[in-house]
């Protein structure tokens, strides 16, 4: 298999991770992609041009992180990423997490081509930025627990929340969120969320 990704991506991070938590990391080879610069390897396969894409060896080609999973956790071994006795609540709690990072990463690439002052002040932008600070809010009176083998929805908060960390800083300051950030110290103790960290 083939994993179409590059290394600040945090839905190329779900997806890597949860082929490493599904013991799949022999098949899978890594190729590290720009997609903002119109990668043809990555337009070959497939014509969305955003990373992740996953290629089975069937050839099939699977973008979008959460669909990679699903079909990672259905091939790989060990411990399901969404138990069937948890499906409701482990997908509720990855629906908020993966809400998370879609609004941190547009705020990330908005202000990267438009400028903070711009985007931050967009309607788009204002919306995205409430959404973090609502999310954030929620998960430092409630964080997720620890879990090993990872479920899909601890591994989705730790790569949203590690993703504001990393791009986001101002957004996670210790004062306000001493819980949340505490609980991704220790997350990130996980050795395949330590592997794929984004400061490596």
């Amino acid at each position: 298999m083939q994993l179409f990704l590059n290394a600040t991506s945090p839905f190329a991070r779900v997806a890597r991770v949860a082929a490493l938590e599904k013991g799949l990391a022999d098949q899978l080879e890594l190729v590290w992609s720009d997609p903002w610069n119109q990668d043809p390897a990555l337009l070959a396969a497939h014509p969305q041009l955003r990373i992740p894409v996953l290629v089975t060896p069937e050839g099939q080609a699977i973008s979008e992180s959460l669909l990679i999973a699903q079909y990672l956790d259905h091939i790989g071994s060990g411990p399901a990423l969404v138990p069937a006795d948890q499906a409701a609540a482990v997908l509720a709690r990855t629906s908020v997490a993966y809400g998370l990072m879609e609004s941190a990463f547009s705020v990330v690439i908005a202000r990267k081509y438009d400028g903070a002052a711009v985007a931050d002040a967009s309607v788009t932008g204002q919306r995205r930025l409430v959404a973090i600070a609502r999310v954030l809010a929620q998960l430092e009176s409630a964080p997720p627990a620890q879990q090993a083998p990872l479920t899909l929805d601890v591994l989705c908060t730790a790569v949203a929340v590690d993703y504001v960390r990393f791009r986001l800083p101002q957004l996670l300051p210790a004062a306000h969120y001493p819980q949340l950030n505490g609980w991704l110290q220790q997350a990130l103790q996980h050795p395949h969320l330590h592997a794929t960290r984004f400061d490596a």
